[in-house]
């Protein structure tokens, strides 16, 4: 069966009419962090390195460019709902659609010249890739989705925007020129009702870009992203709300659910519960893997377009620019402009708010709670105590005390690993192991390093410190007592050691 193409309520304005708007508004909070993360980074100059190759978030590439680089035209999201009644599903797709400016000087005849830089006095600008916020609306009924589906196509057309640039008189100095591409692409949904104790449904929503354009073998643009990129949909992500009914967690479902959640196949997108906590009517499918409702830290003061970092270390970096290098900043984007004047307007008791918080502490309310006489057995009378009339126990030695525990000597201490003795000196194949998540530990599989202690933890735990071998920097990190950590059954004894 194929997808019907609905005439239905599909809109591409910036507003939308849906009764879910509050709640998609409160989880657009997260989305725009979603939209903008990688946007412009620190130091938020067009000349900065990292900021020369960005969009890399949930990027669908025209289908006839992304196979031969490895990247891709479409993303897929499943997830699991309970549709109540005559239920309606809400859909917002949100992309950022890049448009290329080009600048150009004002010449004495009248005509304009592209240059690379025009100096203003409050600003420097420059050529940038600036990236327009782009949305589309679908509401239908859920009862419409099952079986074959609907296909809701859009299309942005291609424009070009001019704008004169004005110096203090109000003469002019220059212009730029925004040159945005063409882009198509589709929304397909589909909704299959799944055997179980109760309703639900196995929603799909697939986000393709359908663009047409291909470069000509051999051209410059064949093998060139920045060519593609203005044709293509950026950080792509869904909101999806039901007006009636909600959806099931996909990191915790009920019992019941776990196996058709585990049959769900999401591709290079993952959605979670978003919105208020407690609710499940609205879901943020993601191309940045998100705990359910997630939210903005109320500390932060405003968008800084790198989630991975700090704001406060983003901050006092950013007020540490030079004069020059703001000046620039201001003429890359109005969004980096915006970061540089709330840096440097920030008071310092809002600063002081980033500096951190604590959310995951008990509440102390001071009531105490009887022990288990089985546990207190044998226990001498000084370490029960009577508190509220009921027996405490607190015992007078500390769980761990330093004075009284072995004394481990890192530098001697060996461990047996695979029937080989491994202490300071050995040498050892480095294997990570599926617990580890992070890509830096990943890309030394395989890579011989040197131990240079054995340590014990508290509860009992043994870590291998090592450098790695071929590393310019193992002496500085041995000097510095910087080490990488890892367990022994992450390595493998070399021959001979």
């Amino acid at each position: 069966m194929t997808a019907t193409t609905a005439p239905a309520t599909v809109t591409t304005t910036n507003a939308t009419t849906t009764p879910l708007e509050p709640r998609f508004a409160h989880a657009r909070q997260v989305a725009d962090a979603v939209l903008f993360e990688g946007y412009v980074l620190y130091p938020y100059r067009a000349s900065a390195a990292k900021n020369r190759l960005r969009w890399q978030f949930g990027v669908l590439v025209p289908p006839a460019w992304g196979p031969a680089h490895h990247e891709h035209a479409s993303q897929r999201t499943e997830i699991l709902m309970e549709p109540k009644g005559s239920a309606s599903l809400a859909v917002e797709l949100r992309f950022l659609h890049a448009q290329r400016r080009t600048v150009q000087q004002a010449l004495p005849d009248g005509t304009f010249e592209t240059v690379p830089e025009l100096h203003l006095p409050d600003r420097v600008l420059v050529p940038w890739d600036e990236g327009a916020e782009e949305r589309v609306d679908v509401s239908v009924p859920v009862g419409e989705l099952i079986g074959a589906g609907a296909l809701f196509p859009f299309v942005r057309p291609a424009r070009e925007d001019t704008e004169r640039v004005l110096d203090d008189t109000g003469r002019t100095v220059g212009r730029t020129i925004r040159r945005t591409e063409e882009i198509s692409g589709s929304l397909r949904l589909t909704a299959t009702e799944l055997d179980g104790p109760y309703r639900v449904l196995k929603l799909t929503v697939v986000v393709e870009n359908t663009s047409p354009w291909a470069p000509a073998p051999g051209t410059p643009e064949a093998g060139d992203r920045d060519a593609a990129l203005p044709r293509s949909l950026v950080a792509a992500h869904l909101l999806l709300g039901l007006d009636a009914g909600g959806f099931l967690s996909m990191t915790d479902p009920p019992e019941w659910a776990k196996a058709a959640v585990a049959g769900c196949d999401n591709q290079r997108t993952w959605p979670v519960l978003a919105g208020e906590p407690g609710r499940a009517d609205v879901v943020l499918s993601s191309p940045i893997i998100l705990e359910d409702h997630p939210a903005i830290a109320p500390e932060s003061v405003g968008a800084m377009y790198d989630s991975t970092e700090i704001d406060e270390i983003l901050a006092l970096r950013t007020a540490a620019l030079t004069d020059q290098e703001k000046r620039e900043a201001r003429g890359t984007d109005p969004r980096a402009a915006a970061v540089i004047d709330m840096a440097e307007s920030m008071p310092p008791e809002v600063l002081e708010r980033l500096h951190g918080a604590v959310r995951a502490l008990r509440e102390v309310t001071g009531e105490a709670i009887a022990p288990d006489p089985a546990a207190t057995a044998g226990v001498s009378a000084p370490e029960l105590e009577l508190f509220d009339d009921q027996a405490v126990f607190r015992p007078e030695k500390p769980w761990w005390d330093p004075a009284h525990t072995d004394h481990a000597d890192p530098a001697r201490d060996r461990i047996d690993v695979d029937g080989v003795s491994v202490g300071a000196g050995s040498r050892v194949l480095l294997r990570p192991g599926p617990r580890r998540t992070d890509a830096q530990d990943l890309f030394l599989h395989g890579r011989a390093a040197l131990v240079e202690a054995v340590l014990h933890d508290v509860d009992g735990g043994v870590h291998l410190a090592v450098t790695v071998e071929g590393d310019p920097g193992a002496d500085i990190r041995r000097e510095q007592g910087r080490f990488l950590y890892f367990q022994p059954d992450e390595v493998t004894p070399l021959e001979g050691e």
